[in-house]
């Protein structure tokens, strides 16, 4: 099994940043994949972005496309989604995911989950 845990969510407003980060334990972190998706009220959990083992494959939406930044430090167990120049349609619950080694965009194929973080983007 492999736990993970986010944090960084908060209250910001239209056009600022956060930083989210997500700790891993329990499975080689450097063998995995990591993804982050969001779900916002009444909709489906969607894809955001995703980065692999070696840290040569991203793939991002193209909601967040030029404006998310996912990246990885395996000496701290952690990966990282770096958002800026928020909109208040990117609020939702953030959830960090794992798989092994490479990226895939849907979140059936990700068979490690953490609680999820809440980012609310006010107007």
């Amino acid at each position: 099994q492999m736990q993970l845990v986010e944090s960084g969510g908060g209250l910001v407003q239209a056009g600022g940043s956060l930083r989210l980060s997500c700790v891993a334990s329990g499975r080689t972190f450097s063998n995995y994949a990591m993804g982050w998706f969001r779900q916002a009220p009444g909709q489906e959990r969607e894809f955001a972005a995703a980065l692999s083992w070696n840290s040569q494959t991203t793939d991002y939406s193209d909601s967040v496309k030029g404006r998310f930044t996912i990246s990885r430090d395996n000496s701290r167990n952690t990966v990282f989604l770096q958002m800026n120049s928020l909109k208040p349609e990117d609020t939702a619950v953030y959830y960090c995911a794992a798989k092994f080694l490479h990226i895939r965009t849907t979140a059936e194929s990700y068979p490690y989950w953490g609680q999820g973080t809440q980012v609310t983007v006010s107007s």
